[in-house]
């Protein structure tokens, strides 16, 4: 008889859940029986409200179960042995659960279902498929990811293939490709599922980056509080370069490419592409002006592609299906699909790979079920902590770059934290400022003096102090803030101290709608 083949997630979210615990009583319970079973540590599917998620392969495909806990582990193991019988924990096949099947799953169609650290299972489940394709085309590489319409998926959303065009055509000895892993952004966590889920499409998607635009080295700059993400990348590249598809000759090919993991210290102005590559050249993080742009000076003075985890983790597919597939999905220039990450007081958390379009509301009250606390949502942040707070009123917001924009928001890493009816938005737009002040890199005046008047314009505003004039005073420096900053750290702070502003004013001491009628 063939051992029992069973799924424990070694993501970090569901080891935070208690997932390794559960791994441990699972083996202990299988020795107890005397039955052979074989552990496989996959990546999260992204229903985390269910994580620790344990399936088992039955003869109907995986059979899922959770949350489970150590304590519920001989019943489910019972279960699981009658080939995936019922139990009060079990979900069914994962793919059938609602939460999965709503989403257009593209970049994300294998992570939870492969074993992250087996080249042989990603190849099982099409990868390098397109790495592929690309060595049979390269002189087309730029043109098909330019034609499919792929936008960077790290907050600026500027179009994949200009960039790579621009590093194509700049002559140098030396090019760089620089994927931006340090996901800083609060509610974000769809790069690190990638790395400690998927993470050989990453390295596909940079390789073929590499072949596309001439350059023979690439750089993964992780935050080191990812510490499962990075053991499972440089297992992945050490397999990589074992199975021929990362060194100095590509899949058999003319074409030389490795890849280093560089692990950050966590400063969040290190997300920011400049201060990223000083910190990569050893250097303290601290934004550069611009020009010259990284494409054509960035790593080490040489043109440099810097792109986020997910743009490039597209990119494999992109290159199988071909652009027309791709382009196919989304609305009006935001083509694709966009991996949302929901979080904060919701209901149902998690991972949800949609096509470009759906709206605000659909996301938070269907898809994630409303707050968890079951009082009324009164924001929703948008983009990180420097992202805009939603109200319910603009809840028909569709999830496209121009559509926020136009709306005062902006869709950054596509994380959403829901708030309830409990929060209070003057202190929200504190907190804003504060983080500015901590995380600033101290280059522009903007950012660095701006950050901590604004701290003590907002103290003055919740303590009543001359309330009409501080307002006053706060919305002339978020403007200073918003033109006059180096980078986005500076620039984008007025977006959630502003929106909090208009649309919650009642936090701030103004009367509110219902007391100014009267």
């Amino acid at each position: 008889m063939s051992a029992l083949r069973i799924y424990v997630p070694g993501d970090a979210a569901a080891v935070a859940c208690g997932a390794d615990d559960v791994a441990l009583a699972f083996a202990a319970a299988a020795r107890k029986r005397n039955v052979a079973i074989e552990m496989i540590r996959n990546g999260s599917r992204g229903m985390l409200w269910l994580e620790p998620m344990a399936e088992v392969a039955t003869r109907r495909g995986r059979i899922a179960y959770g949350p489970v806990t150590p304590t519920d582990v001989d019943g489910v193991l019972e279960a699981m042995i009658a080939d995936g019988g019922p139990h009060p924990l079990c979900i069914g096949v994962p793919d059938e659960h609602p939460f999965m099947q709503k989403q257009t799953r593209l970049t994300f169609a294998r992570c939870g279902v492969v074993d992250p650290r087996s080249l042989d299972d990603y190849r099982a489940h099409g990868g390098y498929a397109g790495l592929a394709r690309a060595l049979e085309k390269t002189g087309e590489i730029v043109d098909v990811v330019t034609r499919s319409g792929l936008r960077g998926r790290g907050g600026a959303g500027f179009p994949t293939g200009i960039k790579w065009k621009t590093v194509a055509e700049a002559k140098a000895d030396r090019k760089y490709i620089v994927c931006n892993a340090d996901e800083g952004d609060s509610g974000t966590f769809a790069d690190r599922m990638i790395m400690e889920g998927d993470p050989f499409v990453l390295i596909e998607g940079m390789t073929i980056a590499g072949i596309a635009v001439g350059a023979t080295k690439g750089y993964i700059y992780v935050r080191s509080e990812y510490p499962h993400a990075i053991a499972v990348l440089n297992d992945a590249l050490h397999m990589a370069r074992r199975g021929g598809v990362l060194g100095g000759s590509v899949m058999g090919s003319s074409f030389a490419f490795d890849i280093e993991v560089r692990v950050g210290a966590g400063a969040y102005v290190c997300g920011e592409e400049t201060a990223l590559l000083d910190s990569l050249e050893g250097k303290r993080g601290v934004v550069r002006a611009k020009p010259p742009l990284p494409a054509h000076k960035g790593l080490f003075g040489r043109p440099t592609v810097i792109n986020n985890v997910l743009s490039l983790a597209a990119v494999p597919l992109i290159m199988d299906k071909g652009a027309e597939f791709y382009r196919d999905f989304g609305i009006g220039r935001s083509r694709g699909t966009m991996p949302i990450q929901l979080a904060g007081n919701i209901k149902h958390g998690g991972l949800f790979e949609v096509a470009f379009g759906i709206t605000l509301g659909e996301l938070v009250d269907d898809i994630g079920g409303g707050t968890l606390s079951g009082r009324p949502v009164k924001a929703v942040q948008v983009g990180g902590p420097l992202g805009a707070y939603f109200p319910r009123a603009l809840f028909d917001t569709p999830f496209d770059y121009e559509a926020f924009a136009a709306r005062g928001g902006l869709i950054g890493h596509g994380g959403i934290v829901v708030f309830d009816d409990g929060v209070d938005m003057a202190r929200q737009a504190r907190f804003a400022m504060a983080f500015c002040a901590v995380e600033s890199c101290g280059k522009c005046t903007p950012c660095r003096i701006g950050s901590t008047r604004g701290v003590e314009t907002v103290d003055r505003i919740i303590a009543g102090i001359e309330r009409a004039k501080n307002l006053d005073v706060l919305t002339d420096l978020c403007n200073t803030m918003k033109f006059g900053s180096l980078c986005a750290l500076g620039g984008f702070t007025p977006y959630p101290v502003m929106s909090a502003l208009t649309h919650f004013p009642e936090d701030f001491g103004a009367p509110t709608r219902l007391e100014a009628a009267e």
